[in-house]
């Protein structure tokens, strides 16, 4: 595994990052895995249609009129354009709606009539289009009928792969933050949408961008500080859209950092993708 002693300048780190995974195990195990880089929840055609459907849908208020399918298949295919494709294990209907639906509080929450509610009204499995490492796929999905909707929610199914372990370690002593999570990748590639982490007092966040063959590697950073009193610590996010020379494609998108893949983590109630 690559390492270095002293600071790391964030030009330097980001050519060491972008070596250290190109040509690399890791790179061969996310070029030939499951990663989900996009909503795995996909709203019914048009959205949710009002603001009590939505609250519901974003405090879990989802309750189930009717009974979950039973055990269905174990294992499923997800399938990319070309003809590749990968056997990975399903979860169960059961799982999936208690992902929706919460637990505990929530769940007991869901029966209080008082509250905005989501009734899911029949459950099937089918599939859904969904981003991931290796460009669009279509990926087994349960499929769920919400009462007045026409059509249904979708929720992916397949299991990721187990995230290759990094060819390098996280830098030492690098200015900034790590990208704290992916938010969107544009339907041509050509641009990703990250949150980046910034301090209370200086201008805001920044994301430069190093290219290369089989990576895409992101170094975050902060603005120039203005302020001349007192700083707490306190990190703020800040969404950065991030201009690529040519489609991200199957090539990993790295932080420099860390040296880890950039992880994408849906913001639920806030924007799911729409079927």
């Amino acid at each position: 595994m690559a390492g270095g002693g002293g600071a790391d300048r964030p030009a330097d780190r980001a050519r060491r990052v972008a070596a250290a995974w190109d040509g690399s195990a890791a790179s061969a195990a996310w070029r030939a895995g499951y990663y989900p880089m996009g909503e795995s929840v996909q709203l019914p055609r048009g959205g949710l249609s009002g603001p009590a459907d939505k609250r519901a849908y974003r405090d879990r208020n989802v309750v189930l009129r009717g009974k979950l399918p039973g055990t269905g298949p174990k294992d499923g295919r997800v399938k990319w354009a070309g003809g590749q494709s990968l056997t990975r294990p399903l979860t169960g209907a059961g799982e999936s709606f208690k992902s929706l639906a919460g637990t505990g509080a929530r769940a007991r929450d869901a029966r209080d009539r008082s509250k905005p509610q989501l009734t899911v009204t029949g459950v099937k499995l089918g599939e859904m289009t969904l981003a991931t490492s290796r460009g669009p796929a279509t990926v087994p999905a349960w499929l769920f009928t919400l009462d007045g909707y026409a059509s249904p929610l979708k929720q992916a199914a397949a299991v990721p792969s187990k995230r290759p372990q990094p060819p390098i370690r996280p830098a030492q002593g690098m200015p900034g933050y790590p990208v704290d999570r992916l938010v969107r990748i544009a339907a041509d590639a050509r641009s990703v949408a990250v949150i980046a982490l910034h301090g209370v007092c200086d201008q805001g966040a920044s994301v430069d961008v190093l290219e290369t063959r089989g990576s895409v590697v992101l170094s975050a950073s902060t603005k120039g500080d203005g302020h001349d009193g007192n700083c707490t610590k306190q990190a703020r996010m800040q969404r950065v859209t991030v201009k690529l020379q040519r489609p991200l494609g199957d090539r990993a998108l790295l932080d420099a950092h860390t040296g880890r893949p950039v992880p994408y983590k849906g913001l639920r109630g806030v924007t799911p993708s729409r079927s």
